[in-house]
């Protein structure tokens, strides 16, 4: 019978194309005798769920065999009995898939083959170059800069063509161009494109703060469904013309009135710009902002089926039954807590006292979410008590394992802070050293140690934890004051830069350094459904066009956390 069944799984293989090696023959036989009634049907399932892996070649090892044949005994599993395990997964930000589009083709193509931590010279223009790629096939999709084929009147046409940079030599009056913020020489800022680079002129660039008092009422009224400064056709009135400059502020002459939205204007972040090319060769910028967000099921469908986020494609019977598992996880919850300084012994007791809380519930959370630093100080060259941290680490398992119910029905994750222990300090990080872990390792081995960014895949929703003091370093490197018109909420000016970038860093790399070769693993392209930023500023929340964003603050400074249920995006702020 074994025999018989040997030459059906490979004649089947061959039929699809594929060669198998032994290892894999014996990684099929022993799925398909798992169903000695439905061996035809089980060799047919796994031979579809092979059809829509990215495999490297046509040879079945036992290796591919492996990750389907657990992805197919999970999804059994998560049908007869559903856990948290079934429909939670923890992405390392090394290993999400790297995309580059193509202009000249107008579609994505995935990189093939291994990416070096220490990129070459062209890595880094590559990383400019995507980011810039990534948001102009985004925004030529928008509906404002998509020209109408028989578009005879540009006057009160309301969209606006987008031109190279390179065009702009030659050329009068305003036009619309996309690029990057530069400063390639001191003092000098330049927007570039693929096509050149531009010296660009903020002097006359908007100041709502001068014109609030003659258009508030007026502003109200106008609803925008795209984030940068549109301007708003209306008769030209003497009331709407600046004509006063000052040092302190930044002025402009117009004619039209403009709306100014939330963001950090900051070096190389990419924004669409109006304005008009000089004589000096200086592009005069009279209003700009940054690239219109775009609906993420709308990217869905330009994808492909590209898998972006790093969870694994999903067909649609895979789709139809994670998405009932989430409506039926009402009960679930994650507990996020950052800066859980294990030197100090106040925030251990704090901590403690946590989970002896959700140990006497009744329904323990599925995840405990743990984001550095942690340690009061550096892990620098300068720190040599690296053998206490692995004992505090010890600790910490100890405790948890003190607490029998967390233990067995939750899972710990922990992400690293900017200070803790590691390579460098550039981004993405790699998780925690396990000379440190291996001793809460003993007690949790259900711990799982991620990288900073980190993804979750909860069903079929996407969320990406990021620990950084991001919002103290976006306003250091602010080119221009954030506008108060929308909010004065310094954390909601950091989600809409975030968001509207699609990236969860874009500052300047000699603020922050990336690893050029995994840039993109700090892309937010389709936009994520959560978005959880670990920072020391105070606990906020903020949905954002969809997207629920928050901040759990800093456990070790004020004793704050958050309990977040995924199935409801519910942001419960807590303290002790």
């Amino acid at each position: 019978m074994s025999g018989q069944t040997r030459k059906k799984i490979q004649k089947k293989l061959k039929i699809r194309g594929y060669s198998l090696k032994m290892d894999g023959l014996e990684e099929i036989l022993l799925f398909v005798n798992r169903f000695p009634d439905a061996e035809d049907e089980a060799v047919d399932l796994l031979l579809d769920q092979l059809d829509h892996r990215s495999l490297k070649s046509s040879i079945i090892d036992k290796e591919a065999v492996h990750q389907v044949v657990s992805l197919l005994l999970e999804a059994e599993a998560a049908e007869e009995c559903p856990t948290s395990d079934s429909y939670i997964r923890v992405i390392d930000a090394f290993l999400v898939p790297k995309f580059q589009y193509d202009p000249i083709k107008k579609h994505f193509f995935q990189h093939s083959g291994s990416l070096p931590i220490h990129g070459e010279a062209s890595a880094k223009a590559a990383l400019y170059r995507d980011r810039f790629l990534l948001l102009f096939q985004r925004v030529s999709r928008d509906q404002h800069f998509n020209k109408l084929a028989f578009d005879i009147d540009d006057e009160t046409s309301q969209n606006c063509q987008l031109s190279p940079i390179q065009s702009l030599i030659g050329q009068r009056g305003t036009r619309w161009v996309m690029g990057v913020i530069s400063q390639l020489e001191d003092g000098h800022f330049y927007l570039e494109d693929l096509t050149a680079a531009v010296e660009i002129d903020f002097s006359k660039a908007i100041s709502f703060s001068l014109i609030a008092c003659h258009i508030c009422s007026y502003i109200h009224s106008i609803s925008l469904n795209f984030f940068f400064f549109k301007r708003i056709t209306m008769q030209r009135s003497s009331l709407f013309r600046l004509i006063t400059v000052t040092k302190q502020k930044i002025v402009v002459f117009f004619d039209s009135q403009y709306k100014i939205t939330t963001g950090f204007l900051t070096e190389n972040t990419i924004i669409v710009a109006e304005g008009e090319m000089h004589s000096e060769g200086i592009f005069q910028v009279i209003t700009c902002g940054f690239p219109p967000l775009e609906d993420r099921d709308k990217s869905l469908k330009v994808l492909s089926g590209h898998d972006f986020f790093g969870g694994g494609t999903l067909t649609k019977e895979e789709t139809l039954r994670l998405a009932d598992l989430e409506k039926r996880a009402v009960n679930e919850m994650f507990v996020i807590l950052s800066n859980i300084w294990l030197d100090d012994e106040q925030v251990m007791e704090k901590l403690e006292t946590v989970l002896n809380g959700f140990e006497s519930v009744e329904i323990v959370p599925s995840l405990f979410v743990f984001m550095g630093n942690f340690c009061s100080r550096p892990c620098n060259l300068s720190f040599h008590s690296f053998l206490s941290l692995r004992l505090q680490f010890g600790k910490l398992g100890q405790m948890i394992e003190a607490h029998p119910r967390l233990k067995a029905q939750s899972r710990f994750l922990f992400i690293p802070g900017p200070d803790d222990a590691g390579s460098s300090t550039v981004l993405p990080r790699c998780a925690l050293p396990k000379y440190l872990t291996e001793e809460l390792q003993k007690h949790v081995p259900n711990a799982i140690f991620s990288s900073n960014p980190c993804r979750i895949k909860f069903g079929t929703q996407e969320i990406v934890f990021f620990r950084h003091d991001l919002l103290y370093k976006m306003r250091r490197s602010c080119l221009i004051p954030p506008s108060t018109e929308e909010t004065d909420d310094l954390f909601e000016h950091l989600v809409a830069t975030i968001t509207h970038q699609s990236h969860l860093c874009p500052l300047p790399l000699f603020v922050q350094p990336i690893i050029w070769n995994y840039d993109h693993c700090l892309h937010l392209y389709p936009t994520p459904h959560t978005i959880i930023l670990g920072d020391r500023s105070e606990q906020k929340a903020f949905k954002y066009t969809g997207i629920t964003c928050f901040n759990p603050g800093s456990f070790s400074d004020d004793s704050t956390f958050v309990a977040y249920r995924p199935c409801t995006q519910e942001v419960e702020f807590s303290a002790l």
